[in-house]
Protein backbone atom coordinates (compact mmCIF):
# COMPACT_ATOMS: atom_id res chain seq x y z
CA UNK A 1 0.00 0.00 0.00
CA UNK A 2 1.07 3.42 -0.76
CA UNK A 3 2.95 2.52 -3.78
CA UNK A 4 2.28 3.45 -6.90
CA UNK A 5 2.93 0.43 -9.39
CA UNK A 6 2.46 0.53 -12.81
CA UNK A 7 -1.01 -0.94 -13.59
CA UNK A 8 -2.58 1.97 -11.31
CA UNK A 9 -0.84 4.66 -13.80
CA UNK A 10 -2.55 2.67 -16.50
CA UNK A 11 -5.83 2.59 -15.05
CA UNK A 12 -5.59 6.21 -14.09
CA UNK A 13 -5.12 7.33 -18.19
CA UNK A 14 -7.78 4.62 -18.98
CA UNK A 15 -10.36 6.89 -16.35
CA UNK A 16 -8.99 9.98 -18.16
CA UNK A 17 -9.57 8.97 -21.42
CA UNK A 18 -13.23 8.08 -20.53
CA UNK A 19 -13.86 11.35 -18.25
CA UNK A 20 -12.55 14.04 -20.90
CA UNK A 21 -12.27 12.31 -24.37
CA UNK A 22 -9.04 12.53 -25.98
CA UNK A 23 -10.03 15.39 -28.09
CA UNK A 24 -10.24 17.41 -24.90
CA UNK A 25 -6.51 16.05 -22.63
CA UNK A 26 -4.33 18.23 -25.13
CA UNK A 27 -6.35 21.41 -23.75
CA UNK A 28 -6.10 20.03 -19.91
CA UNK A 29 -2.61 19.03 -19.86
CA UNK A 30 -2.48 22.74 -21.06
CA UNK A 31 -4.55 24.40 -18.41
CA UNK A 32 -2.76 22.31 -15.82
CA UNK A 33 0.77 23.27 -16.65
CA UNK A 34 -0.23 27.06 -17.05
CA UNK A 35 -1.58 26.66 -13.85
CA UNK A 36 1.26 25.08 -12.18
CA UNK A 37 3.96 27.61 -14.07
CA UNK A 38 1.66 30.44 -12.35
CA UNK A 39 1.73 28.92 -9.18
CA UNK A 40 5.63 28.57 -9.23
CA UNK A 41 6.41 31.97 -9.81
CA UNK A 42 4.15 33.11 -7.37
CA UNK A 43 5.72 30.95 -4.88
CA UNK A 44 9.39 32.36 -6.05
CA UNK A 45 8.10 36.23 -5.87
CA UNK A 46 7.18 35.29 -2.11
CA UNK A 47 10.06 33.41 -0.84
CA UNK A 48 12.17 36.33 -2.76
CA UNK A 49 10.17 38.84 -0.56
CA UNK A 50 10.65 37.12 2.40
CA UNK A 51 14.56 37.03 1.65
CA UNK A 52 14.91 40.61 0.40
CA UNK A 53 13.34 41.91 3.38
CA UNK A 54 15.71 39.80 5.34
CA UNK A 55 12.69 38.29 7.73
CA UNK A 56 8.89 37.54 7.32
CA UNK A 57 6.71 39.81 7.00
CA UNK A 58 6.10 39.94 10.77
CA UNK A 59 7.19 43.05 11.17
CA UNK A 60 4.68 44.71 9.31
CA UNK A 61 1.10 46.65 10.66
CA UNK A 62 -1.73 44.49 11.92
CA UNK A 63 -4.52 43.67 9.39
CA UNK A 64 -7.51 45.84 9.49
CA UNK A 65 -9.83 44.40 12.46
CA UNK A 66 -6.99 43.21 14.71
CA UNK A 67 -6.96 44.21 18.34
CA UNK A 68 -4.99 44.75 20.76
CA UNK A 69 -4.65 44.24 24.68
CA UNK A 70 -3.34 45.71 27.66
CA UNK A 71 -0.12 44.54 28.97
CA UNK A 72 -0.86 41.75 31.84
CA UNK A 73 -0.94 43.41 35.23
CA UNK A 74 -2.27 46.42 33.74
CA UNK A 75 -5.80 47.73 35.58
CA UNK A 76 -8.86 48.05 33.03
CA UNK A 77 -12.03 49.73 33.48
CA UNK A 78 -13.76 46.98 32.60
CA UNK A 79 -14.38 48.07 28.81
CA UNK A 80 -11.32 46.78 27.93
CA UNK A 81 -9.28 50.17 27.98
CA UNK A 82 -6.44 50.79 30.30
CA UNK A 83 -7.50 52.90 33.04
CA UNK A 84 -5.66 56.18 33.99
CA UNK A 85 -4.60 57.41 37.50
CA UNK A 86 -7.37 59.73 38.71
CA UNK A 87 -10.20 57.68 37.83
CA UNK A 88 -11.06 58.60 34.40
CA UNK A 89 -10.19 56.42 31.40
CA UNK A 90 -8.40 56.83 28.10
CA UNK A 91 -11.84 56.24 25.72
CA UNK A 92 -12.80 59.52 24.02
CA UNK A 93 -15.92 58.73 24.65
CA UNK A 94 -15.41 59.39 28.01
CA UNK A 95 -14.11 62.65 27.43
CA UNK A 96 -17.18 64.12 26.16
CA UNK A 97 -19.04 66.40 27.89
CA UNK A 98 -22.60 64.72 29.30
CA UNK A 99 -25.86 66.02 27.95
Amino acid sequence: MGMLKPWHIIVLVVVVLLLFGARRLPDLARSVGQSLKIFKSEVKDLRDDKDDDGHAAKDEAAPYGTTTTAAPGTPTNGTGSPTVPGGSSTSPSDDAPQR
